[in-house]
C-alpha cells in the first residue's frame, strides 16, 4: 500500500513537472513571438522608409504567401487563435482538439504571424500567443497521458490565459481573460492550475525580457469636473468597436464563398488596400500599432487626425483576408487614436487620460469583455489612479457595442468553428452510413 501511494505521489509530481514545463514553454513562445514580431515590424517600416512604393509589392505578396502556407501546411492557424481556443473548450463541439490545438499549429502561428507583420498587415501577436499557449499546454497534457476532460479543459484554459499574461506582462489581466472570455465563468477546481501556469509563464517572459510596462508609465488622472470625457469615449469607442465586430462576423460569413473559391485574389486585394492605407497615413497604419499607441500614451506622438480611421480599416481588411494574426494590439492602437481625437474636444481634460480611455473603450467595444479591458490597460500603463474612469468607460463601451453587435466577436467566431465541425461530423456519418 505504501509503495502504491509512493508511486501515486511520484506520478502526481511527474504530471506537475509536465505542466510546469509547458508553462515555461508558453513564456518562451511569447518571448519568441514578441522578438520575431518586433523584428518583422521594424524591418517592414525600414523598407517603407527607404522605398515608399515597396508595400505595394511586399504587402500583396506577403499576404498571398501567408495564406498559401496556412492552407497548405498549417490549416487551423488562421485568424486570431482565440476563437479556436474557445471552440476547443466547448463541450458541444465535435471538433477534434488536434484540429484546433497542436504543436504544428503553434509553430505555424508564430511563423505566419511574423510573416504577416513583415508584410505590413495590421495584426497583433497577443491572440496568436493565446493560441500558441493553449496548444503547448494541450500538448503537454497529451504527453502526460491526461484523459480526464475537466483536466484537459483546465490545461487549455490555463495555457490561453498564460499567453495573454506573458505577451503583455499583465498577470491579473491573464486571469480575468480566462474568466471573462475563454471560459465565460470560473471553475473553482481549475483555479490553481490556471494561476500557477500564468505565474510560471509570466515569470519566464520577465526573466528573458525583464520587467516592463507594455506602453510605459503614465500619471494621467481625471478630476471630477473632467469626467464628461468618460461617457464620450465609452460611446464612441463602443460604436466603433461594435461596428468592427459586426462587420467581421457579417462580412466573414458573406465572404466564405469567395474565400473558398478565390482566396488568393482576396488576399492580393487586401494587400493592395493595406499598402494604400499605409501610404495615405504616412505608414502609421502598418503593423501592430504598438509604436503609435505607446507614443500617444507617453504624449509625444505626431500622427494625423485620421490615424484611427486608417488603422480601423487596415485591421478589418487584414482579419478578413484569412491570414494568422490577432486583434488586440491593433485595437489598442485604434482606441488610442480615437481617444486622442476625442480629447481635442475636451481641452480641460489631460490628453493622455483621453488616450487610455479611448484604448479601453474601443477594446471593450470590440471584444465586449470590460473587466479584461480595463485591467489590461491599467496594468500596461501602471496607472491605478484611472481605475474608476477606466471601469466606467469600459462598461459604457460594452453596452453601446451591444446595440450594434449582440454577440461578442470571439464567441461568434468560435460558434461558427463548432458549427462547421458538427456539419463535418454529420456529413462523415452520412457518408459512412450506407457502408
Amino acid at each position: 500500500m505504501r509503495r502504491f501511494r509512493g508511486l501515486l505521489r511520484r506520478r502526481h509530481w511527474a504530471l506537475r513537472l509536465v505542466f510546469w514545463g509547458g508553462a515555461v514553454l508558453v513564456g518562451l513562445s511569447a518571448v519568441a513571438l514578441t522578438e520575431l514580431g518586433n523584428l518583422a515590424n521594424q524591418s517592414f517600416l525600414a523598407l517603407y522608409e527607404h522605398w515608399p512604393w515597396a508595400p505595394f509589392i511586399v504587402s500583396p505578396a506577403g499576404l498571398v504567401a501567408s495564406l498559401w502556407l496556412t492552407q497548405r501546411f498549417f490549416p487551423g492557424a488562421q485568424g486570431s487563435g482565440i476563437p479556436q481556443v474557445i471552440a476547443a473548450l466547448s463541450t458541444r463541439g465535435g471538433e477534434s482538439p488536434t484540429r484546433l490545438l497542436s504543436v504544428r499549429i503553434a509553430v505555424g502561428k508564430i511563423m505566419l504571424t511574423t510573416l504577416g507583420l513583415f508584410a505590413g498587415a495590421s495584426i497583433g501577436r497577443e491572440g496568436p500567443t493565446v493560441h500558441v499557449g493553449a496548444s503547448v499546454t494541450s500538448a503537454a497534457g497529451q504527453l502526460a497521458g491526461i484523459k480526464r476532460a475537466r483536466l484537459e479543459r483546465a490545461l487549455i484554459l490555463a495555457g490561453g490565459a498564460a499567453g495573454i499574461a506573458a505577451a503583455f506582462n499583465t498577470p491579473i489581466a491573464g486571469i480575468m481573460f480566462a474568466i471573462e472570455e475563454l471560459a465565460r465563468g470560473f471553475e473553482e477546481h481549475a483555479s490553481a492550475t490556471i494561476i500557477i501556469t500564468i505565474l510560471i509563464a509570466g515569470l519566464t517572459a520577465v526573466a528573458v525580457e525583464g520587467n516592463y510596462t507594455y506602453f510605459g508609465v503614465t500619471v494621467a488622472t481625471l478630476a471630477p469636473r473632467q469626467w464628461f470625457i468618460v461617457p464620450a469615449c465609452g460611446i464612441v469607442g463602443g460604436l466603433a468597436g461594435g461596428l468592427f465586430s459586426r462587420l467581421i462576423l457579417d462580412l466573414g460569413a458573406r465572404l466564405r464563398t469567395v474565400v473558398a473559391t478565390h482566396p488568393y485574389r482576396l488576399a492580393l486585394s487586401v494587400g493592395f488596400l493595406i499598402a494604400t492605407l499605409g501610404a495615405l497615413s504616412g505608414g502609421s497604419s502598418f503593423g501592430t500599432g504598438y509604436p503609435q499607441a505607446r507614443a500617444l500614451v507617453l504624449g509625444n506622438a505626431h500622427l494625423p487626425w485620421f490615424f484611427p480611421v486608417t488603422k480601423w480599416l487596415a485591421s478589418l481588411a487584414s482579419y478578413l483576408s484569412g491570414i494568422p494574426g490577432g486583434l488586440f494590439a491593433p485595437a489598442l492602437a485604434t482606441g488610442a487614436g480615437l481617444g486622442a481625437d476625442i480629447g481635442r474636444f475636451f481641452p480641460n481634460a489631460p490628453l493622455q487620460a483621453a488616450v487610455i480611455l479611448g484604448m479601453v473603450s474601443y477594446l471593450s467595444g470590440t471584444v465586449q469583455t470590460p473587466i479584461t479591458a480595463f485591467v489590461i490597460v491599467m496594468e500596461m500603463t501602471a496607472n491605478n489612479t484611472m481605475l474608476f474612469p477606466l471601469m466606467a468607460a469600459a462598461f459604457v463601451a460594452t453596452l453601446t457595442s451591444r446595440l450594434l453587435c449582440e454577440e461578442p466577436i470571439y464567441q461568434g467566431l468560435a460558434r461558427r468553428l463548432v458549427e462547421r465541425a458538427q456539419t463535418r461530423a454529420v456529413a462523415a456519418e452520412e457518408y459512412d452510413g450506407p457502408a
